[in-house]
């Protein structure tokens, strides 16, 4: 991604990626390339962003889910749910270090700023 020059990183939900969420925020630092996950943890570790569901609403509606088979309902009838209380997580410390200045109006919306 350095030697083709790219400008930012954006991780799709990934185990691996999740995994070592750390390390990946150390090295997208490190190059300077801004960061966004889809987890609260992503921006913890160093992203500039983290932007969906947290793990906590993950496992309450995989509960409802499982509640409704253990109730008789088939799982192939059950609908596919997109998740529905996305979290956006700033990482003020990565934008400080990437020179960058976030927006006031994207702060206002921020559920959590780390600073």
């Amino acid at each position: 991604m350095v030697k083709d020059r790219a400008q930012a990183l954006v991780l799709l939900p990934d185990s691996v990626f999740y995994q070592e969420r750390g390390p990946l925020g150390q090295l997208a630092l490190r190059h300077r390339l801004p960061m966004i996950g889809w987890r609260p943890d992503f921006a913890r570790e160093g992203a500039l962003l983290a932007y969906g569901a947290t793990i906590t609403e993950d496992y309450r509606r995989a509960g409802v889910l499982v509640g409704k088979i253990l109730n008789g309902a088939k799982a192939s009838d059950l609908p596919v749910e997109e998740p529905s209380n996305l979290k956006l997580f700033i990482n003020l410390k990565t934008a400080k270090a990437l020179g960058l200045t976030i927006p006031p109006s994207l702060l206002a919306r921020a559920d959590q700023i780390i600073e």
